[in-house]
């Protein structure tokens, strides 16, 4: 048998059954933890010394104003970005007060499902200049402490996805390929479908619809995009040439991982390829390199970005150290 079933033991509740702790879910506290692990990565920093200028030192009152700043708008860009560009129902625009409303239509609590990671950049990229702007510090050298504490977050976001048996991947023959309960199930009457089960050995009895292992995509992000990406720029931090190095390596980087890894990753159903070799071609299938996401060119995006910000800073800080010189 080539393949794992998805743990039944997993609910995306911490307390699933219990009354008002029910409530409580996987998800939102691994946001606590990712929050939690980015300010104590920033304390560091701050203790350091990287976030002094010029002789003036910051206070922790600061460091504090800062991070939860950027913490308000990372989560008001998440939510917005996510509503507006990847839900395709049109509800959000008609009544955007949804946006930040955490109940079902049956006044069922479901807190706020649907977080955009590029838009959360956006909104704490924009959270970070507001506050630098007010208290009269450098963007890039606050922004460069701040992209190298908030990767290991990421490792706790996606382990929340992967509780809530979401954003699964592609299906695959890999023997480590998961059956995710909630993934869309495929036609037996076709042909692929039925050798794709065999192959793996699984057991179709009959049945008209299969749910065929796909990619534990979530714990790939939550590998690259957290530990590996946090490694790399946290050996870095003291070694870094210029202010903006950081940011822009940061975003080049993570572009990359997420561009490489979204080729495992199930992209939304209702989006499909933005671009695409053949138009026909199965989202659940990685028949095509040139078949690319939505994410895939937001992070081709990032990775411009972030190149383009390591090329200018570093071109400001050069011409800096000549005229001092």
């Amino acid at each position: 048998m080539l393949y794992i079933n998805y743990p039944s033991w997993i609910h995306p509740e911490i307390f699933p059954g219990v009354p008002f702790l029910g409530l409580l879910r996987w998800y939102g506290l691994m946001y606590v933890f990712a929050f939690g692990f980015a300010y104590a990565a920033l304390k560091k920093q701050f203790k350091e010394g990287a976030l002094e200028c010029q002789g003036r030192s910051a206070s922790e009152d600061e460091l504090t104003s800062f991070i939860a700043t950027g913490i308000v708008f990372l989560l008001i860009g998440a939510r917005v970005f996510s509503t507006l560009i990847y839900d395709t129902s049109g509800k959000y625009l008609t009544k955007p007060w949804l946006i930040f409303w955490p109940f079902d239509e049956s006044g069922r609590w479901t807190g706020l499902q649907g977080m955009s990671y590029h838009g959360g950049a956006i909104g704490g990229t924009i959270g970070m200049l507001v506050w630098c702007k007010i208290h009269k510090r450098s963007f890039f050298q606050w922004a460069d402490a701040m992209c190298t504490a908030i990767p290991l977050g990421y490792t706790f976001g996606r382990i929340g996805n992967f509780l809530n048996g979401e954003l699964y991947g592609r299906i695959t023959k890999k023997p480590w390929g998961m059956i995710f309960p909630e993934a869309e199930p495929f036609s037996t009457s076709i042909d692929w479908v039925k050798n794709f089960a065999a192959d793996v050995g699984l057991s179709l009895n009959g049945a008209a619809l299969a749910n065929l292992p796909r990619h534990p995509s979530q714990l790939y992000e939550a590998f690259f995009e957290g530990i590996v990406l946090f490694a790399i720029l946290w050996i870095l931090r003291k070694k870094k040439p210029f202010d903006g190095f950081s940011s822009g390596l940061y975003l080049a980087l993570y572009g990359a991982f997420r561009f490489a890894l979204e080729y495992f990753r199930m992209p939304d159903s209702d989006l499909g390829f933005r671009i695409a070799s053949d138009p026909s071609a199965s989202i659940s299938q990685n028949t095509s390199l040139l078949n690319l996401s939505t994410g895939q060119i937001l992070c081709a995006l990032m990775i411009l970005a972030g190149t383009g910000i390591i090329a200018g800073t570093g071109i400001r800080a050069a011409k800096k150290q000549s005229r001092l010189a």
